[in-house]
């Protein structure tokens, strides 16, 4: 791999990544009602299922679900009705007391981590994009495994840093939403996304 084709491979994934999506407006909302801390945790379980999908590309799922119809609409129905669920629990929670995290109902941390994991592992498009998307930037002619653990690593830290720097930006706007009527909205809004995002997922098709 050229220097070349890495700073390629830098700007696609910075578009990629700076395109807004489930796993940032999952943060966005975990920041606004649970602080800052927790939405860090769901960014390192998103990226810990961006990484299991990568690796699941990289095995060889993403050639299935391209080649099986049925796997990927099982893949799909499983991580549209995900996002659907967690968009109706957003709409329906009552709006949080902004406070610092020191004074917020304590909610074990695992599960923030375990719920940024569920969104960030919830499109079965990411395994075949990153099983189209991986080999562009690949030299043939050199080892696989250096070659992809840049490309992952890259990704990886890439996307934690836009993820976390997200939660920080909404933590910082937190106490400008004193009422709680603003953050039920926030939270309504935020819950339709999501279902909305189950939706079109739902709608999506994979390419012959």
């Amino acid at each position: 791999m050229t220097l070349t084709t890495y700073f390629l491979y830098l700007a696609a994934v910075a578009l990629l990544i700076l395109t807004p999506g489930p796993t940032m407006l999952m943060c966005m909302t975990t920041s606004l009602n649970h602080g800052a801390r927790k939405a860090m945790t769901s960014a390192a379980g998103s990226v810990s299922a961006v990484l299991g999908v990568m690796l699941l590309s990289a095995l060889g799922l993403g050639a299935l679900l391209a080649a099986s119809e049925t796997a990927f609409t099982v893949a799909k129905v499983v991580g549209a009705t995900y996002l659907i669920y967690l968009g109706i629990k957003t709409f329906r929670s009552d709006a949080a007391v902004l406070r610092s995290d020191e004074g917020m109902t304590e909610i074990p941390r695992r599960s923030f981590f375990l719920r940024g994991f569920l969104v960030g592992a919830s499109n079965p498009k990411a395994v075949l994009f990153f099983a189209a998307f991986f080999p562009q930037f690949l030299n043939p002619a050199a080892p696989f495994v250096p070659q992809f653990a840049i490309l992952a690593l890259t990704f990886m830290a890439f996307e934690l840093s836009v993820l976390n720097a997200c939660a920080l930006g909404v933590s910082r706007l937190a106490p400008l939403l004193r009422s709680s009527r603003a953050v039920r909205w926030f939270n309504r809004v935020s819950g339709g996304l999501f279902a909305l995002m189950g939706g079109l997922l739902l709608l999506t098709r994979r390419q012959a």
